[in-house]
């Protein structure tokens, strides 16, 4: 059986990002690091690119707001875990520090609160500091710094017990 010509690099790569790109935003680097792994000579790879981010296909500075606008109300992520997801997704430091000064702080604090609200239900029979402990370690690991955190979590324990309080005292009336 015969083979045809060889594939024209371009062609090849063109659609290569094309694929890529269908249905969700890529960061240049993702882009890139898969020319790459599919042999896609380096100069012709970078030419690609350039040429799609004149057409704006990639956008780095779009694909950091629209990621941390994903990520930080579904997952709760902290500011500096959106900036370490975005670090590794290639995203310049500069234009991560933008697109992360864009989080309200207040919403930063409602998405621990969320988190550690969701959490209290499976903590509620330990004791004090073994809750305390879990809840702090949940909201480290979505990258809440430790004053936060334990701000936070003390205050809604302190709220939870209130209100376990409170509906004991109804059940006793």
């Amino acid at each position: 059986m015969a083979q045809g010509p060889p594939a024209d690099p371009v062609a090849v790569a063109r659609k290569i990002l094309l694929d890529a790109l269908t249905g969700q935003a890529r960061s240049r680097k993702e882009l890139a690091d898969k020319l790459a792994k599919k042999e896609v000579p380096l100069e012709v790879a970078n030419a690609l690119l350039d040429r799609f981010e004149e057409v704006g296909l990639v956008d780095d500075e779009a694909f950091a707001k629209a990621w941390i606008e994903s990520r930080q109300p579904g997952k709760g992520l902290a500011t500096r875990a959106l900036a370490q997801e975005l670090r590794r997704k290639g995203i310049d430091d500069e234009v991560a520090k933008e697109a992360l000064a864009e989080i309200d702080p207040a919403d930063e604090e409602a998405a621990a609160r969320g988190l550690v609200r969701k959490k209290l239900r499976s903590v509620r029979g330990l004791e004090q500091q073994k809750a305390t402990r879990r809840l702090v370690s949940m909201l480290a690991r979505k990258g809440y710094g430790a004053g936060m955190a334990f701000a936070i979590v003390k205050e809604e324990l302190r709220l939870d017990k209130d209100a376990e309080l409170g509906a004991e005292t109804e059940d006793s009336i």
